[in-house]
């Protein structure tokens, strides 16, 4: 029951730091196209570097990564636990990819809109299991090693990255993401 408010009290901090996020960026955006940001000053309409681009691409790319595999476990697997963890992805990773797109849209970029070539050949493999070997496999990639990855690429990003959004995006992934790794490895099938 801890682990549930816990989990619950990140999530809700999550979403209100996407939404101040969200909201300071509209502040700050110019009234009328006659303002221009003084050299130096990064706006919200700023060119990101191509560190921060890369950064926000990867937290996307991840965030799809996850909602795919979790809605082929819903499909797919066996144990209530391994569907009840694949709800959570899919829900979790679908709220912070519309974060991550809100963000985007406002900087420019444009994001990738399927799963990476890596977890498309995954998904495959999946497919192709069923019963207990679908969710162990499930768990041990989608559960564990992808969320692994995620963390350490969003903490070895987040130092890198000079754009107040992109950063606090990354901030906000970051407890989400660690907290699914823990619940995965809990999961150990």
């Amino acid at each position: 029951m801890q682990k549930k408010h816990t989990l619950k009290n990140l999530l809700a901090l999550s979403a209100l730091l996407a939404l101040s996020v969200s909201a300071g960026v509209q502040a700050q955006t110019p009234a009328s196209s006659t303002q221009s940001n003084s050299a130096g000053q990064h706006g919200s309409n700023a060119k990101l570097t191509a560190g921060d681009e890369k950064a926000l691409k990867d937290m996307a790319q991840a965030n799809i990564n996850e909602v795919a595999a979790g809605r082929l476990a819903l499909t797919k697997a066996q144990s209530s636990e391994v569907k009840a963890f694949a709800q959570k992805m899919v829900d979790d990773h679908s709220a912070a990819l519309t974060n991550v797109e809100t963000v985007a849209r406002q900087k420019g970029v444009r994001l990738p809109s399927a799963p990476d070539a890596e977890h498309q050949a995954m998904a495959a493999t999946l497919e192709k299991q069923s019963g207990d070997a679908f969710d162990k496999m499930y768990m041990e990639n989608a559960g564990t090693k992808d969320h692994k990855m995620v963390l350490s690429k969003l903490q070895s990003d987040a130092k890198k990255i000079k754009d107040p959004d992109v950063k606090a995006l990354a901030d906000a992934h970051t407890p989400v993401v660690e907290q699914h790794l823990k619940d995965a490895q809990a999961m150990s099938m």
